[in-house]
């Protein structure tokens, strides 16, 4: 309709034509772009040159930390509760979800380095207020208004905003995956930590039905040679105090040992009480070598995924940085649009209906300075957090290394005298039973031999316990364990095909196997990284 209103949105749409100048301006900053903000490097921690036992002959600073080191348990029971507890614990596979939201996050962060687009149709019926002003101008009542357009707008990543974005995000998502492997060492040290526990609260079992047995044979002695007029009450009196004390220590051992076996079944993600057919085979705390691998300190930085997880949060925190601070900087713009627009159906389509805009678009909010400057200075301060962090990891791994270590050494010392002990009680045992048979010794000899003899056998056992336990932290300390993941979806197969017929997770599911830990590293810096990336659909 050739009214004044068609000519307003004729004049407003009218194209805007680019000269070659403006054209070669927009090429010129985009080759030419640069990135704000920092560079990572990492901080430099402090790392001690060789471990404080490493002369001892039982440590090992030469070779590789051995991977599945609860092999060396030569467990095959242990064995199989790991490969299980890797594929169906819980929080790992928590942490296997974080890594598809980390990369999900990254597919966000490399979107937006692309033109933003949108469509739309819209229909509208106008009416003017005043009909005496209508009639005056000799305009219509009312109008309708029919548009479709599309329009797309591409922001000049020229400071390294959108790159920068992209670096944080690709850290990011190296975390997430050193945060997983991190997830796999803890569980792989739980489960033999547990088994071992579950072990020892069933030799402490035996060790003590096996000293009631022999208590009891005290108290036949004794009750016989009550009842021959060889000795007073108080003998068969103090035998079965003795073995009466000695039975009702099993039941707390018994409770000790079930609750293991609940949290167990919680690594291996099932109900409590799904164990007990996993834990057949022998019933004897898990021995190794005495002596163990540990490398040298500087390793701990390559084998330690929290190490890694905290260079890479510290990596995110400084591309961040350069995103704040692009912020300071004006922002430029190529935007579009392109339709049809028509008060009439009929003339929708003709070609007086058609529009389109183009042209570059500039924005500094230079008034904001103050908010924005202060917001650069509280990104710096959560990066020098995470640096100071990182540093705070590499001590305490130093520190949990040596605890475990020296733990492990003496424990073995312990044991060599704690199994001394338990031979001499059990002879002292057999001559105190023996002597009071024959009537030469009273019976709180006995007694106190076999008092003693439980309480060595106990102390051996715990020694043993100890040895394992300390073992176990010392691999747990050096980063070993994540192997186990290797090869292995980082969400059950099951779980990927419940998520893709809720989702379209396009090319992240199936989720494929991460970088393993030792093969992680910074991103790119966003100045060395490209203008544009491959997006992740």
């Amino acid at each position: 309709m050739g009214d004044r209103r068609n000519a307003a949105r004729a004049t407003r749409h009218a194209p805007l034509v680019l000269g070659g100048g403006i054209a070669a301006f927009w090429v010129a900053l985009m080759l030419n772009g640069c990135a704000v903000g920092p560079d990572f490097a990492a901080p430099k921690p402090e790392i001690q040159n060789n471990w404080i036992e490493s002369t001892d002959p039982r440590v090992v600073t030469t070779g590789d930390v051995m991977s599945h080191w609860w092999r060396t348990f030569n467990d095959p029971t242990l064995d199989r509760l790991i490969q299980i507890a890797a594929t169906q614990n819980l929080p790992v596979q928590i942490a296997g979800l974080r890594i598809l939201e980390a990369r999900a996050q990254l597919g966000v962060a490399i979107g937006s380095m692309y033109p933003q687009t949108q469509e739309g149709f819209g229909a509208a019926q106008e009416n003017l207020l005043s009909s005496r002003l209508a009639n005056q101008a000799n305009l219509q009542h009312s109008f309708a208004s029919f548009a479709l357009g599309f329009d797309a707008s591409w922001e000049l990543d020229f400071w390294g905003r959108f790159r920068r974005n992209v670096e944080a995000a690709d850290a990011n998502m190296g975390a997430t995956v050193a945060d997983y492997d991190d997830a796999l060492v803890s569980l792989t040290a739980e489960v033999a930590r547990t088994y071992a526990m579950i072990r020892t609260y069933e030799v402490f079992i035996q060790i003590t039905r096996e000293n009631a047995r022999v208590q009891r044979e005290g108290l036949d002695i004794a009750t016989s040679r009550f009842r021959n007029g060889a000795t007073s009450e108080l003998d068969a009196s103090q035998a079965r105090t003795l073995l009466e004390s000695t039975l009702a220590d099993i039941a707390p051992l018994q409770s000790s040992e079930q609750q293991a076996k609940n949290a167990l079944s919680t690594l291996l993600g099932r109900p409590p009480g799904s164990v007990d057919a996993l834990l057949y085979g022998p019933q004897y705390i898990p021995t190794a070598s005495s002596k163990v691998a540990v490398g040298i300190p500087a390793e701990l930085l390559r084998r330690r995924p929290d190490i890694r997880a905290a260079e890479l949060r510290a990596a995110t925190e400084s591309a961040r940085i350069g995103v704040a601070k692009a912020d300071l900087y004006p922002r430029f713009t190529l935007f579009g649009e392109i339709g049809v627009q028509s008060s009439s159906m009929s003339t929708f389509l003709a070609p007086g209906s058609r529009f389109f805009t183009t042209g570059p678009g500039f924005r500094w909010p230079i008034l904001n300075y103050g908010r924005l400057t202060n917001n650069v200075r509280a990104q710096d301060a959560r990066f020098q957090q995470a640096a100071v962090t990182y540093q705070d990891t590499v001590l305490k791994a130093q520190r949990e290394v040596e605890d475990a270590l020296i733990g492990f050494l003496k424990a073995q010392d312990s044991a060599i005298n704690a199994q001394r002990s338990v031979q001499a009680g059990q002879r002292s045992v057999q001559l105190s039973l023996t002597r009071y048979r024959e009537g030469a010794e009273d019976y709180q000899r006995v007694v106190d031999s076999q008092r003693i003899l439980l309480q060595a056998e106990n102390r051996l056992a715990d020694t043993q316990s100890s040895i394992a336990t300390y073992l176990i932290a010392l691999y747990k300390a050096l980063g070993g364990g994540w192997e186990v993941g290797e090869g292995k979806p980082i969400i059950p197969e099951a779980m990927q095909a419940e998520m893709a017929r809720r989702t379209n997770w396009g090319k992240l599911l199936p989720a494929h196997p991460p970088p393993a830990t030792d093969e992680l590293a910074p991103p790119t810096p966003a100045g060395n990284a490209p203008i544009l990336r491959k997006p992740i659909w």
